[in-house]
């Protein structure tokens, strides 16, 4: 098949096309800000969200990996929306739609009491869904229009810069839920987004400048199919798979089921005229490499930091702002590091800089598998901290090499690859670090029972092990019962999450090895683009 072959900018100096750098960064800030903010208020939220609709873990597990999953299924294909019908136009409908689904959260109970078969929880989970699209149409926007924006020998810097503000609103996350949380209700912390929204609207009505670039005629729809269904064949495998057994036959299946798709979409992609996702974008191995990197160090963090509010919480017994407070160390250290590691890429190169921030990632995370029952502020923050310093350049550097080494026509799924492999590795990370801790706590509880394990019925110990894993006790036992097993079920929590950060130490350290193949490579634009 004749190959179509579209003259690329011929630097990055050219990509001038979103008005002011600056303000480009401050109104995509802003809409990703509230996403951000949304991701750690539901983490400081998640125990009494519990408490107040009696879920399970499993039903908590799917309020955050429902989100994943429809931002993993939709990223790069909202990605291609941007490049074809304009970055502004879908980060602004991305923006708007995040903010209305999150009121909407907000009064999920109230629509289970009109929806006859709904359940809070049921509401929760699907308009948790709904919003995780919205925000699949936002992110990569974001990207494109830094990307658009800033030319090369600047992009290091505004990814710093995006960095730090990520940092900032991670920080105020903990404590913002925190305060709401404790003092108002946990819907409150989704009616936030309203405000945060509108502002973010308004502004980039005003600020940002539509991208001309428009390369595609139409919408690869059998590469949308055919891609859209792989991920969520692996996604939805991810999240099931510690429910059915990862040698079941069921989990074998979708692994095959996605195995055959993504075959399909790759074929698909070498034959179309206007493939959802050029495989030559491919051909800086950087950007191969970057998304590996992004995928497994979101696996540690996010798989590993899962558990960290049922321990503040449930194990240590602080409020909602006592364990908001007790996260911002990370939070706070990321807005100093994230500029720092965009400095540093930008003269030590991207290998040498993320390899080390691996390393360093790898420190923190044996540094928390060692924390103990009572930590005090001091001794949880020098983790956190050392974290932030972590992993700021694999981020930063992970971000800049899969965008920035992207042709601008195509920096919409650049930016959708780029979010992906952050999702997929998350919700990897939360599914299979959650099966760790869960197979450690059924192991280690009847070991700190004693003999008194010899006297609970199963299932009273089956319920026992359940709520192990939010850090507390089931509701309803009799006070003398409980100061027995107390003890037992925190001990085995603490077992459990000490072994899912050395599980996350040990991939961080592969994840750095990985990095030492990183090259900054001849940027793909540089050379003309094939299409088809």
């Amino acid at each position: 098949m004749a190959q179509a072959t579209v003259d690329a900018p011929s630097s990055p100096e050219k990509a001038g096309t979103g008005g002011n750098p600056w303000l480009v960064l401050l109104a995509v800030s802003l809409g990703v800000i509230m996403v951000m903010l949304d991701g750690t208020v539901v983490g400081i939220a998640n125990p009494v969200i519990q408490t107040d609709l009696g879920a399970s873990l499993a039903d908590l597990q799917w309020v955050t990996s429902g989100y994943l999953l429809a931002l993993a299924v939709f990223l790069i294909t909202a990605g291609k929306l941007g490049d074809l019908f304009g970055h502004k136009r879908i980060f602004l409908i991305g923006v708007g739609g995040f903010a209305l689904v999150s009121v909407g959260i907000g009064f999920s109970q109230e629509l289970a009491e009109i929806i006859p078969g709904l359940s809070p929880v049921g509401a929760l989970i699907g308009l948790r869904v709904l919003q995780g699209l919205f925000g699949a149409l936002l992110q990569p926007a974001a990207l494109a229009l830094l990307r658009g924006a800033f030319p090369g020998e600047k992009l290091n810097q505004a990814m710093g810069a995006w960095g730090a503000i990520i940092g900032l609103s991670s920080a105020a996350g903990p404590i913002v839920g925190g305060v709401l949380v404790e003092n108002v209700s946990w819907e409150s912390v989704f009616f936030i987004n309203a405000p945060v929204g509108i502002i973010a609207l308004l502004l980039g009505v005003f600020l940002i400048k539509e991208s001309p670039v428009k390369v595609l005629a139409r919408i690869d729809w059998g590469g949308v199919v055919l891609l859209s269904g792989a991920m969520f064949a692996l996604v939805w495998t991810i999240i099931k798979a510690p429910e059915w057994g990862w040698g079941d036959s069921t989990t074998l299946g979708f692994m095959a089921a996605f195995a055959v798709l993504m075959a399909g979409f790759i074929f698909w992609q070498s034959r179309a005229r206007q493939p959802l996702v050029p495989l030559s974008l491919f051909a800086n191995p950087s950007i191969s490499i970057g998304t590996v990197l992004m995928m497994m160090v979101a696996f540690a963090m996010f798989g590993a930091m899962f558990f960290l509010g049922f321990f503040f919480q449930g194990v240590h017994g602080l409020t909602p702002l006592e364990a908001g407070l007790r996260m911002l160390p990370m939070s706070a250290g990321m807005i100093v590091a994230s500029p720092l590691a965009g400095f540093a890429i930008g003269k030590l190169g991207p290998k040498i800089t993320m390899t080390t921030g691996l390393v360093v990632t790898a420190l923190a995370m044996f540094l928390m598998s060692q924390l103990s029952m009572d930590a005090t502020f001091v001794e949880s923050a020098i983790p956190f901290v050392v974290l932030a310093f972590g992993l700021s350049p694999v981020f930063v550097g992970a971000t800049e090499i899969i965008v920035g080494n992207a042709p601008l026509e195509l920096s919409g799924v650049a930016g959708g690859l780029q979010q992906s492999a952050m999702q997929v590795g998350g919700a990897l990370g939360t599914a299979i670090l959650g099966a760790v801790m869960a197979a450690q706590i059924s192991t280690s509880l009847p070991e700190h029972l004693g003999a008194a394990a010899g006297t609970i019925p199963p299932d009273q110990l089956a319920g026992l092990e359940k709520a192990a894993a939010f850090g507390g006790l089931p509701p309803g036992l009799p006070a003398e019962f409980a100061q027995v097993v107390g003890p037992a079920v925190s001990n085995a929590f603490m077992d459990g999450m000490h072994l899912a950060f050395l599980v996350s130490t040990g991939v961080a350290l592969l994840t750095a090895v990985l990095a030492l193949f990183v090259k900054s490579g001849r940027k793909i634009e540089d050379a003309p683009l094939h299409v088809g």
